[in-house]
């Protein structure tokens, strides 16, 4: 499965660390949230991170930025999927592009009981 864009969004003084920069901590959610997309597309339902890691922050954002975010189907099992994600930033008032986020999220499906259910059982 090739990557896909599954999230755009601007970053706003909110979103900022003590420093002035866009926080990683808001970037990781984000990539979370474009992950969490796709798992729920691809697992026809309600998808859950069980595991993140390896986190990668190349490159920095500043208010205004805009952040697209990008995921991609990289393995999966029984019951789960890890998605790839990235982002990357675009200034403000340009056009230059910057990776500033990568990681992998582990997905589980979840039926209607809140347990685990195989990937082919459609809700």
């Amino acid at each position: 499965m090739a990557e896909q864009l599954v999230i755009r969004v601007t970053a706003m003084p909110t979103d900022l660390n003590p420093y002035g920069g866009v926080f990683g901590g808001w970037l990781m959610s984000q990539l979370a949230l474009g992950a969490g997309s796709l798992a729920s597309r691809i697992g026809q339902g309600k998808a859950v991170v069980v595991h993140a890691s390896d986190f990668t922050f190349p490159g920095a954002m500043a208010v205004g930025d805009e952040l697209s975010v990008f995921a991609q189907l990289i393995a999966r099992g029984r019951t789960s999927l890890t998605i790839a994600a990235r982002g990357e930033g675009r200034e403000r008032n340009g056009e230059t592009v910057v990776e500033v986020a990568r990681g992998p999220f582990k997905f589980v499906l979840l039926g209607e009981d809140d347990r685990p259910r195989a990937i082919d059982q459609a809700e």
